[in-house]
């Protein structure tokens, strides 16, 4: 009996120390590991419907519509009889205050006479647009100017030209006193460091300038603008003046922020542009908001575990951990997540202290463009946030075979790649230079290099204006379209198609003679579903 028993223990250790065993021990740890990533994958799932929710509750149609009531109507207005006194139609000084004495005026006042009964729209010294939108405090309105003398007049026009403004730089800005010099819109007013600059059509503009509000009764406002009119507020050296007011609509909870520009450059005539920005600043109102701060919070523990967890990692891995391409992309998301944090703390903090100062002077200017700004902004980071979070799905469905396929084409061909996108980005901006040498000076799309390099871009996608290239010259305009687009799109672009789509045939075929772990996932997910249906039973 003991030699057999003996005889029978060999042939297990046998069995267990052979091939099989070194096979089943790669299996269980590969099991394993797809365990976890299965269990960090729902993880995440609950993370990104939390993460969507707080994102698409920040914004609604009724955003949209509550934009698009107040641009119609600003720029396009009503109530006017001249069509020349639109917003848009502004060309000159002249314009500007056509417009600011009647449309403007119109817009922010209502008195209007509806079914020949006048409606009271004033209710306690305070105006209400569309009847629905209170106008909070008084409008404003500021323009910066630059100094006489400020660009170099040849020799030879000194005799025909005395004075020279030049374009609108920071170096160049007036700030002394000027005209009455006995009120505050003759006088420079400097700006919160804090307060945002304006990136115009003609320039970068600080947030400075000469200021002055409305009163809050239209006759009163009349009256001043015409008083600065008469006594040329705006001079040869204003170059941009900006329209600043804000409303609150009780109904849908939001505020809506607009900003009307109308720059005068160097060159003379008017550029005119508009900003609308409708926000939710006051979050917690009704129910649903009270719902998305318990996701805020929610939403706050994910990204306390998050950190913990990259934290671990990188004491872990030190310098390896950021060779991963996806552990830099969590450590983006982390900094992302926790810079949207601290601006939701300080929006709600600062929204607060902005409405106890209106409050408290109901004639004064309040700075909602300020936040505005700054929500906007916040939103375009979030925008980025959720687009990421997305793509790091990814990261954990990578066993998929099609998923295999498409990352290892791409790196597969990335030398290639990079290489031909040398080559096409040679020619590529050769033709920019080209039509910007050539067409800058008459076809707007290509009045800028960076213009220029959207145009061709354009191009290659099928929009394109013909007629302007062969206009602003007649040989050389049908010469550069014919020969970019051949080149570009007929030959480098399917060059580029050519690489991939080889590439591509390759790795399919060598994944064939791969076994998919697709099986092992949908094993694993059998197991899970089978355990969870019993559990319920």
């Amino acid at each position: 009996m003991e030699p057999s028993a003996t005889r029978q223990r060999s042939a297990v250790e046998q069995r267990l120390s052979g091939p099989g065993a070194a096979e089943h021990r790669p299996s269980v740890s590969r099991e394993l590991e797809l365990k976890t990533t299965l269990r960090e994958l729902i993880i995440y799932a609950f993370f990104l419907t939390d993460l969507c929710i707080l994102t698409f509750g920040m914004v609604s149609t009724e955003m949209y519509y509550l934009n698009r009531i107040m641009s119609q109507l600003f720029l396009e207005p009503p109530f006017s009889e001249d069509s020349r006194s639109g917003f848009r139609s502004i060309e000159s000084r002249g314009d500007f205050w056509r417009f600011a004495e009647g449309p403007l005026l119109d817009g922010l006042y209502w008195d209007k006479r509806y079914n020949n009964n006048t409606m009271l729209t004033v209710q306690n010294n305070s105006s209400h647009i569309y009847y629905e939108n209170l106008l909070l405090g008084v409008a404003q309105i500021r323009q910066l100017k630059v100094h006489n003398n400020t660009c170099s007049i040849y020799p030879y026009f000194h005799a025909f030209l005395e004075d020279c403004y030049s374009e609108y730089h920071y170096q160049a800005e007036d700030r002394s006193e000027f005209g009455l010099k006995n009120d505050s819109e003759w006088k420079y007013t400097s700006a919160s460091s804090l307060s945002p600059w304006y990136w115009g059509s003609m320039g970068l503009y600080s947030s400075g300038g000469y200021k002055f509000t409305l009163p809050q009764s239209r006759q009163k406002s009349l009256e001043k603008l015409m008083f600065l009119r008469q006594n040329n507020w705006l001079t040869r050296g204003t170059r941009i003046v900006f329209i600043d007011f804000s409303t609150y609509n009780a109904n849908v909870n939001l505020f809506c922020i607009v900003r009307l520009v109308v720059e005068f450059p160097a060159t003379g005539g008017a550029r005119t542009s508009s900003h609308t920005y409708s926000v939710k600043l006051l979050r917690y109102v009704t129910y649903y908001d009270y719902f998305l701060a318990a996701c805020e919070i929610t939403f706050c523990l994910f990204i306390i575990t998050f950190i913990i967890q990259e934290a671990t990692k990188i004491v872990k891995l030190k310098k390896k951990y950021f060779r991963s391409a996806w552990n830099c992309l969590d450590l983006l998301l982390l900094v992302v997540s926790i810079l949207a944090i601290a601006f939701n703390i300080y929006r709600t903090v600062a929204v607060s202290l902005l409405m106890e100062e209106l409050l408290s002077d109901p004639h004064a200017y309040p700075d909602f463009y300020f936040l505005a700004f700054w929500q906007v902004l916040y939103n375009n980071m979030i925008a980025v946030n959720v687009f990421f979070a997305w793509i790091k799905i990814f990261k954990y469905v990578s066993f998929n075979k099609t998923m295999m396929q498409l990352s290892s084409t791409l790196s597969r061909c990335d030398k290639d790649i990079l290489g031909f996108a040398v080559m096409f980005f040679i020619i590529f901006f050769a033709y920019a230079q080209f039509g910007y040498l050539v067409f800058g000076s008459q076809v707007e799309e290509f009045s800028s290099f960076q213009n220029c390099i959207f145009t061709q871009f354009r191009i290659v996608l099928g929009d394109f204006n013909f007629e302007a290239i062969e206009a602003a010259n007649r040989i050389l305009g049908p010469v550069y379209f014919i020969t970019y687009v051949f080149l570009v799109f007929f030959v480098l672009l399917n060059m580029v198609l050519a690489i991939i789509n080889d590439t591509y045939s390759e790795v399919k075929a060598d994944f064939q003679m791969i076994t998919s772990e697709e099986t092992q996932i949908r094993d694993l997910f059998r197991q899970v579903s089978t355990h969870f249906c019993n559990y319920l039973i």
